[in-house]
């Protein structure tokens, strides 16, 4: 059945923002998106949260606000994207699995990304047309930069 809503954890401590690596055995390609995955049936946004945060970064995590609900690009599989504010609150940033896309794809990688200053981050990133737009938003509304 397929999933309606994915739920995203903005996960940020100091200034920067925690993204994993995802790398598709398939192709080879591999690219920096924000931790989080589909909403299960019946489950709470913190549940799902909570579940995707534990399982791909190894963090468990205190959820703040909902920052962005929005609708999913046309070509996307979900419908919804939400995304909550979160803080670290143990564990230790690692990365973890993606039990649901298992032999498909891999996180390679956890990286914090400075939300101050984005000339730090990797070109893949910022030419990324999915994470990368929405990162922008992210440090808009933080009151990181003043652009749209």
């Amino acid at each position: 059945m397929p999933r309606h809503t994915r739920i995203q954890g903005l996960i940020i401590q100091n200034h920067r923002i925690l993204l994993i690596r995802a790398y598709e055995i398939k192709t080879g390609a591999s690219f920096w998106v924000i931790p989080g995955g589909g909403q299960e049936a019946g489950e709470s946004d913190e549940e799902c949260l909570s579940r995707e945060m534990k399982e791909e970064t190894g963090l468990d995590v205190r959820i703040g606000k909902l920052l962005i609900e929005q609708k999913a690009p046309p070509e996307d599989e979900y419908k919804i994207l939400k995304s909550y504010i979160c803080s670290p609150a143990g564990g230790s940033p690692e990365p973890g699995s993606e039990p649901e896309v298992e032999g498909q794809i891999e996180i390679a990688a956890v990286r914090w990304f400075d939300l101050r200053d984005e000339t730090g981050w990797s070109i893949d990133l910022r030419k990324d047309p999915y994470t990368y737009p929405h990162l922008v938003q992210v440090r808009h509304i933080l009151g990181y930069t003043t652009k749209k």
